[in-house]
């Protein structure tokens, strides 16, 4: 079984797929290709995805039953002991603090020089 989910993808790329997988909802295709055939889709979704993200997730023969893949998504693919897991980005991460080989943008030289010193 494989699912290919596209969101803001260009609708030539939507109906290139429907040619292989049957749309069950606006941008979500689902259907049962080949291995082959699936890397092939997949290879298109990537290059013709333009601004858009695509989520590809399929069977396969490991602990979890089926893989997944992501092009241009906030969330990625981690291994975590053997089993992929999905790594969200945290919005409330704290941001690095200024230091004289990353200072904020913007700053000039003498006020680099205030801060930092004369390094």
């Amino acid at each position: 079984m494989t699912v290919i989910v596209l969101t803001n993808c260009p609708p030539g790329l939507r109906g290139f797929l429907t040619r292989w997988l049957l749309e069950i909802s606006a941008g979500v295709f689902v259907g049962n290709p080949s291995a082959r055939i699936r890397d092939a889709l997949w290879r298109e979704v990537q290059q013709y995805a333009g601004q858009g993200r695509a989520l590809l997730a399929h069977t396969t023969n490991n602990e979890q039953g089926f893989t997944f893949r992501t092009h241009d998504h906030a969330w990625h693919p981690t291994d975590h002991e053997g089993i992929i897991l999905i790594r969200r980005p945290n919005p409330n991460a704290p941001t690095p603090s200024p230091t004289p080989q990353n200072p904020p943008p913007g700053w000039s030289r003498a006020s680099k020089r205030r801060r930092f010193g004369r390094s």
